[in-house]
């Protein structure tokens, strides 16, 4: 299992110089990732589509931007991985998204991982100027392009929402053929496409039905691309509630004692290249009391096998 922690960015952690020092605390810990979010605006009125239902939290009005976050991180570690989780990768033209993460790349010296997703606030999608209507086709056709940049010498592609005339694109990334690509999303359509397409899924610490009949698509949909499912990477991400109690069994997949939390993402993590993303930034206004619980975290899911 590996084990990945959010980059400081949002509300009191939305500064470049703390982010920074607490990134290179992070992999001190031991941790083997690390990845950023993205946040474009906080609606006043608060927007139907957040995530189980629940308000949006307020410190995400106030965020650093990822790719930029990205490089402080680059600059402020050495060895952990650094991606995205996720990038809404549909609100800047494919070919300039290709731009900045081949730099990523290359600023990290061959560390970025690529987690895009297609977001869920419409009101994003409404001040970036980009449709709602069509995410799916237009991310395919993201991808495209991203392919095109970084798997050819000469760079050309003709699609519905892009044209690029034959070119060259320098440089390349320093990973060949190219940044892993992984996909988030909690669809039947996203799963399918994580098994078409993907390196790999931006997946969530969820209960384990619920995750079973998700992965069974991504697999399915692997198979019949004649690609193998073992080699798609999973990354669980959780925002915890830690509690000094121990929380119900139905909510220990993101409530309830750090043990509790890490037994049920042990549980998740079946293969080796599985990754387990606990995002702190909810749980605590504290850089001190952040690094206190990912040393926690470490410590625990480093420690072997769910509690008896």
């Amino acid at each position: 299992m590996r084990i990945g922690f959010s980059v400081p960015q949002f509300g009191p952690f939305a500064d470049p110089g703390l982010t920074a020092g607490m990134c290179t605390a992070l992999e001190a810990l031991g941790c083997h990732s690390l990845w950023v979010a993205d946040r474009l605006l906080a609606p006043l009125s608060s927007p139907d589509g957040y995530p189980g239902g629940k308000e949006m939290p307020a410190r995400y009005a106030t965020h650093l931007d990822p790719l930029l976050t990205l490089g402080v991180a680059a600059m402020a570690t050495e060895r952990v991985r650094l991606g995205s989780s996720t990038l809404n990768a549909l609100w800047q033209p494919p070919l300039v998204l290709a731009r900045a993460l081949t730099t990523l790349d290359l600023i990290s010296r061959g560390r970025l991982d690529v987690g895009i997703g297609l977001g869920w606030m419409r009101e994003e999608y409404e001040a970036a100027g980009v449709p709602w209507q069509g995410r799916g086709a237009r991310l395919e056709e993201t991808l495209d392009v991203l392919d095109a940049v970084w798997r050819s010498d000469t760079v050309v592609h003709t699609g519905p929402l892009w044209t690029i005339p034959e070119s060259t694109v320098l440089p390349k990334p320093l990973q060949v053929p190219r940044p892993p690509i992984l996909l988030g999303g909690f669809t039947p359509p996203a799963l399918e496409r994580v098994g078409r397409r993907a390196d790999g899924w931006l997946a969530a610490s969820m209960p384990l039905p619920f995750f079973g009949g998700l992965w069974a698509v991504a697999v399915e949909a692997a198979e019949r691309a004649g690609r193998d499912p073992a080699g798609l990477r999973r990354v669980f991400r959780v925002n915890p509630e830690v509690t000094a109690a121990e929380a119900a069994p139905a909510e220990s997949h993101h409530r309830g004692t750090v043990r509790q939390i890490c037994d049920h993402l042990r549980t998740m993590c079946e293969a080796e290249t599985d990754e387990v993303l606990v995002d702190l930034q909810l749980t605590t206004d504290s850089p001190e009391e952040f690094l206190d619980l990912a040393a926690a975290f470490t410590a625990e899911l480093a420690g072997g096998s769910p509690a008896a």
